[in-house]
């Protein structure tokens, strides 16, 4: 790995160009879609936008306010509300910085995602709090550093198996690096998880890197690693491992070599373009062994998983749209580990699928936008697995693989899991594109094995579009 760096130092006529760092955002009609070429690579977000030629008395500043104001009607009505403000600059087409919060009140209700809700319940409602802050320095085109609380996101899906951006921000460091038809992702998390039920949270880390290669203008291949670890456990206070510090080095040959128990997950992407379309796909691996594989003995450490996708856009007139259909799955125990600060998670919630093992989805999508108009139709079907008899059966990756029924026969939808469809149709009107102000209404309809009805939720409000707010699993 230390070759990358080598080229990488003399490398210096191809790369970023000095510019901001976009927002992770779910993928509109509207959206520019950069000319490809063997340097065009898409899979890292936010992305870095480039501004062009460097002029050394840039400098702005950008304020906005922001609104979070939802009502929600389904068995019970309830209500979020939320106030912010976003600050957002750059100087000398060198340091971009944004710094942007919302604080609120909130009726307290599952419906929404558990990202948002990190205050204390009054009665009623919890105080909740949304922070993002990211500040990026670009010293020539090859290499981009960043830092910050905010969530980050790898690959061209709905969903990721790698990272998604579904939980609650963490702080990070950010090193990129693009050069030749390489890019050169290292990402270190600092992420938490809550000590069993009190309130105490206890530490935990990753380290993660993503190697993308364009071999064409139209075919890009991908390498994710990641390794997950605590700071400290009964025998040793190790703090953020220096070894995990090098951004040079294999994960798995590393952890065998400090004898430890970490958690190591390696991915591997291939996404073709063609016009306007992308057709995509992940594969996820944990632990396996190949024997068992080939035996197909459905070993319950045979841990994996995978996606596949298209996604593409078109346009009639001033009419543009957008459609993605998709197929996510995870097999039994997949992410999982013996505790929940080595699972590959942070604060309750799946850094990748937020359905987070023993599950297939095949989910589709279209978008429709007309200057400040635009609607949206979102299906999925999932089967998902669960747990009976007091055994783990692999769906929920919280719970420590150690109380398994039995060793061989795990597949996807074990331990009475269920099949469901999730519905959604989304109507909505850009109020001010300062700040990304929207009104909307959202409609969800919900039905599973659980329960032979059709629930169906309203959602009216008013929000600024800064980071997703996925209500569609």
């Amino acid at each position: 790995m230390r070759i990358i760096l080598i080229i990488s130092l003399f490398w210096s006529l191809s790369g970023f160009g000095q510019g901001e760092v976009g927002y992770i955002l779910d993928d509109l009609p509207t959206d520019s879609l950069a000319q490809r070429t063997v340097k065009t690579h898409s899979s890292v977000k936010p992305l870095i936008r480039q501004s062009g030629v460097f002029d050394p008395k840039r400098a702005t500043l950008q304020v906005s306010g922001l609104a979070d104001l939802n009502y929600i009607q389904n068995a019970n009505s309830s209500f979020k509300t939320g106030l912010g403000l976003s600050l957002e600059g750059a100087i000398n087409d060198k340091l971009y910085f944004r710094l942007a919060g919302i604080e609120g009140i909130s009726q307290t209700d599952n419906f929404y995602y558990p990202k948002t809700f990190i205050g204390d319940s009054i009665g009623q409602v919890s105080l909740y709090s949304d922070i993002h802050a990211r500040v990026s320095y670009t010293p020539n085109h090859i290499f981009n550093f960043q830092v910050g609380i905010d969530n980050n996101f790898i690959g061209e899906g709905s969903r990721s198996m790698f990272l998604s951006d579904y939980g609650a921000s963490y702080p990070f460091g950010q090193i990129r690096m693009r050069f030749w038809r390489l890019e050169y992702t290292v990402l270190y998390q600092f992420l938490r998880e809550k000590e069993g039920n009190t309130t105490n949270w206890e530490s935990k880390f990753a380290s993660s890197h993503h190697i993308s290669f364009n071999a064409a203008k139209w075919l890009n291949f991908g390498l994710f690693e990641a390794v997950i670890f605590q700071p400290r456990d009964t025998l040793l206070n190790r703090g953020f491992d220096a070894e995990y510090l090098n951004p040079f080095i294999m994960y798995r040959p590393q952890e065998y070599s400090l004898g430890s128990s970490d958690n190591v997950l390696i991915g591997f992407e291939l996404n073709a373009y063609w016009k306007k379309h992308t057709f995509y796909s992940q594969f996820i691996l944990d632990e396996f062994v190949l024997a068992e594989i080939r035996a197909k003995s459905k070993w319950w450490a045979n841990k994996y998983g995978g996606q596949f996708g298209v996604k593409g856009r078109f346009a009639k007139g001033e009419n543009k749209f957008f459609y993605r259909v998709e197929y996510n799955f995870a097999r039994p125990f997949t992410y999982s580990h013996l505790s929940p600060e080595l699972n590959y998670g942070n604060q309750g919630v799946a850094l990748a699928h937020p359905y987070g093992a023993s599950f297939m989805e095949l989910l589709g999508e279209v978008k429709w936008q007309n200057k400040r108009f635009f609607a949206q139709v979102f299906a999925n079907y999932y089967l998902r697995g669960g747990s009976k008899d007091g055994f783990n059966y692999g769906e929920d990756i919280y719970i420590p693989y150690i109380n398994k029924p039995f060793e061989y026969g795990f597949t996807i939808g074990n331990g009475g899991g269920m099949n469901g469809t999730k519905v959604v149709l989304t109507l909505g009107y850009q109020v001010a594109k300062h700040g990304k102000l929207n009104a909307f209404v959202e409609n969800h309809f919900n039905a599973t094995t659980l329960n032979s009805t059709v629930n169906y939720t309203l959602v009216v409000g008013l929000r600024s579009m800064l980071w997703n707010d996925r209500r569609n699993y």
